[in-house]
């Protein structure tokens, strides 16, 4: 199996590469931000204070820098400045850093590097400084890694077809596994979606298996509700409705300056087989809340943005020796977020 993906990994990469240096490149740029978000919180369980959840808190601190070598040749970098690294796992803390070539016909592109492992769903499709509270699964999961992946978009770029093959979100020190993920990403207005089927060495040869589901149903500019359903299975075991994720959130924007949204997460593991390591067998736990955002800059800059939230976790978590979810576990937070374009900058090559 792992041998036939790396065929048809090889097969996209000769077609591309055909075209690779078939058009003259005219334009280089580089574009660099830095965001940041800081947050009061608290973490209360079965109505005790948990001091060390609790208090001011650094969550972020992001430097972005993305631009075009060429015509051809584009690249993305994200380094998060408050993870802890070694020097010799500075990558670590790179959340990603790939070069994409893309054809002329913009049909086509190659990326490779350190990338977003291709799981479908908007909860994890979204930039973590942009969320507040979020399921098990996601809490768990190792989502950026070394790989590379063959893009084909239609004409009108609607749809986007993606294959990639990369590092295992689960691989372990001293083992060689990985990860084959094919995605369908769908942008028709009011409906849009995120979706993807893959194969996940969860230990060397052995594979856990998902269909991720991510849908965002959108109302006018004023709201959207997503909702994402991931299955997930192993060899073995019954494939559907025993080891499963629902995430939801509702979004309502009410004007330029003011959001307000309701979330909800259900997390469940009755495979009684130990090859989900996000979900532990024994897991049903739910997640409920809301919040608000509020942006005051002027004219829809959202630049700047202040935000509150609470949620209320119940069930049972399997993960004994580390859960993220508790039962009866209540967390608030309000906090700041504000980003900066540090430097935009275009150039045109001359020949």
């Amino acid at each position: 199996m792992r041998r036939f993906f790396y065929l048809l990994l090889v097969a996209g990469l000769s077609v591309i590469s055909t075209s690779a240096f078939a058009q003259d490149d005219e334009r280089q740029s580089i574009n660099v931000l830095a965001e940041a978000r800081v947050d009061y919180q608290g973490n209360y369980l079965d109505g005790n204070h948990i001091c060390d959840e609790s208090g001011f808190k650094g969550k972020y601190i992001n430097l972005i820098v993305f631009g075009d070598i060429s015509n051809s040749f584009s690249y993305s970098y994200r380094q998060r400045l408050n993870k802890a690294h070694a020097d010799a796992t500075f990558f670590d803390a790179t959340d990603w850093l790939y070069l994409t070539y893309t054809t002329p016909n913009r049909h086509w592109a190659l990326s490779a590097g350190k990338q977003v492992v291709g799981i479908g769903g908007y909860e994890y499709d979204r930039a973590p400084i942009d969320l507040y509270f979020c399921s098990e699964y996601w809490n768990n999961i190792g989502c950026y890694q070394f790989g590379a992946s063959v893009t084909y978009a239609n004409k009108s770029g609607n749809d986007k077809i993606m294959f990639q093959a990369c590092e295992s979100p689960f691989k372990q020190k001293g083992a060689d596994m990985y990860a084959y993920n094919l995605m369908w990403y769908g942008s028709h207005g009011w409906f849009n979606s995120i979706y993807s089927v893959n194969m996940m060495e969860y230990m060397p040869g052995e594979y856990i298996y998902y269909i991720a589901l991510g849908n965002e149903f959108r109302f006018g500019d004023c709201g959207k509700l997503q909702l994402d359903v991931m299955n997930r299975a192993s060899k073995g075991e019954p494939f559907f409705f025993k080891d499963f994720s629902i995430m939801s959130e509702l979004s309502f924007n009410l004007g330029q300056k003011v959001g307000v949204f309701g979330k909800a997460t259900y997390d469940t593991n009755k495979s009684g087989v130990m090859a989900d390591y996000c979900v532990m067998p024994g897991t049903d736990i739910t997640r409920v809340g809301a919040g608000i955002e509020f942006y005051p800059l002027p004219k829809g800059n959202r630049s700047v943005r202040l935000h509150a939230n609470y949620c209320y976790t119940f069930g049972v978590n399997g993960n004994a020796a580390a859960p993220v979810l508790m039962d009866n576990q209540s967390l608030f937070s309000v906090g700041l977020k504000w980003k900066i374009d540090i430097a935009s900058l275009t150039k045109k090559i001359v020949k």
